[in-house]
């Protein structure tokens, strides 16, 4: 494929700008069309590689949304503040050829969730601070979650509280936009109350409850209510987004598909005004025809994040095996990738302890293999780093046999025999990210 990607010019819808093309998007799918966008939630490097080069061979928009966990002024997981995340994403888009205007960034669940266990008013001070730190980066979709209750809240806010302090951030946002250069492109927002935690479900249960319609309505009003009065009738018409349940989840080794007939009265009653769609969260894993039909239904904007540090995770451990009949007896020094990143994670527990349930040898699978993917919090780390690198050297240098990687990674083998991809450790890891990010791309665009 050329990095290059395709003469953008020959395309003059390909050079609108990220944002207007989301919002005529949400405008063709309330008017019945099978049209919606996806966002990528990850941080991985890898995982946003692939990314980038599905979006340029769709002519798509590349939309990356961050979590205020993963990323924010003090650096979260990903270890990377909004400034530091934005350049990231725009430097891989223009080293791959995509043009700037292509790229949307998103804050997910940007609210006082990393600092929850502090009162609500330094909590939520934090938040209105990651706010203005993400508007200023150049993030134009803002995801508003204050569902969450800080150290000195009930156990369970009030719609009503939720509504206020969501209100609370978007004005600390639009706040920030102001310092933004003259003729810059306003912000737009989702809203919700009943969101899904960030990450898939932390334990065992019955499955998620599908919104109902009353609840859509009296959300609707509240957090009407609560932006006129903060004065941001202007934000208000800026919401795009409602983040509803349509009965989606995933956890360590459970995935719950779903099911349109429970859906069916959320799609019968799509809000008129704002003209808004679904944003549905935690589609991770389900299969193609489900995000197809969720597309059809109004939930327009998909979430897919753990799937793809999943998929990651796979390609990786497939090349260790093949690693390990190619060159084993060889006088080089096989990776040990899978022992790095289980003791990194024995290491620090705090990332999968809570979501993963049983003896010792299921959590070390759980570890490994669950849907929740906790690993994908580890990759980072310096040894595991080192392990990756001799993976990617030892296949590079002894390079597999054919039939090697038909036994591991036979998408990948495909696509060699096809000559569409190289025979290359890194490639085959982004072709196997790409093989769920394609998932996505057609349940969005049908016709590319």
């Amino acid at each position: 494929m050329n990095r290059n990607g395709p003469n953008h010019q020959s395309n003059p819808a390909y050079l609108a700008d990220s944002s207007t093309i989301l919002q005529q998007g949400i405008g063709r799918n309330r008017d019945g069309e099978r049209v919606g966008v996806y966002a990528v939630c990850s941080a991985h490097p890898s995982v946003i590689d692939g990314a980038v080069q599905q979006s340029i061979a769709d002519e798509s928009v590349l939309h990356v949304e961050s979590t205020s966990s993963q990323v924010n002024q003090f650096g979260g997981y990903a270890r990377k503040t909004p400034r530091q995340f934005a350049d990231f994403i725009h430097s891989i888009a223009e080293q791959a050829g995509l043009p700037a205007q292509r790229v949307l960034l998103g804050a997910d669940h940007l609210g006082p969730f990393p600092w929850r266990d502090q009162p609500s008013k330094q909590a939520l001070e934090k938040a209105c601070e990651l706010a203005r730190a993400c508007v200023l980066a150049g993030y134009k979709k803002i995801h508003l979650d204050a569902s969450m209750p800080c150290a000195d809240d009930q156990a369970e806010l009030a719609e009503t509280v939720v509504a206020q302090r969501a209100a609370l951030l978007c004005e600390a946002a639009e706040r920030a936009f102001q310092e933004l250069p003259p003729g810059s492109l306003p912000l737009l927002y989702v809203i919700g109350t009943e969101v899904p935690a960030p990450g898939g479900a932390s334990g065992p249960g019955e499955g998620p409850v599908v919104t109902t319609v009353e609840s859509i309505r009296r959300t609707l009003e509240h957090f009407r209510t609560s932006f006129a009065g903060r004065h941001l009738s202007s934000a208000w018409d800026r919401v795009i987004g409602l983040v509803v349940q349509p009965g989606v989840e995933f956890g360590e080794d459970e995935v719950i598909d779903y099911e349109r007939s429970k859906a069916h009265l959320l799609v019968t009653a799509l809000p008129q005004h704002p003209p808004i769609v679904y944003e549905a969260h935690s589609t991770d894993y389900q299969s193609s025809s489900a995000l197809a039909q969720m597309v059809e239904d109004h939930f327009a904007i998909l979430k897919v994040g753990p799937w793809l540090t999943f998929a990651f995770r796979e390609a990786v451990f497939a090349l260790t095996a093949i690693e390990r009949e190619t060159v084993n007896g060889k006088a080089v020094r096989l990776s040990q990738v899978r022992e790095a990143l289980d003791a990194a994670m024995l290491r620090n527990p705090s990332y999968w302890r809570s979501y993963y349930h049983g003896d010792e040898d299921h959590l070390r699978r759980a570890r490994a293999y669950g849907y929740s993917d906790r690993c994908r919090y580890y990759w980072h780390e310096p040894g595991v780093q080192e392990e990756l690198s001799r993976l990617v050297a030892n296949v590079t240098a002894f390079s597999p046999p054919p039939g090697l990687i038909s036994q591991y990674l036979p998408a990948e083998y495909a696509a060699i025999r096809a000559g569409e991809l190289e025979l290359n450790a890194a490639k085959m890891i982004q072709h196997h990210i790409r093989t769920v990010l394609r998932i996505y791309a057609v349940a969005c665009h049908p016709n590319p």
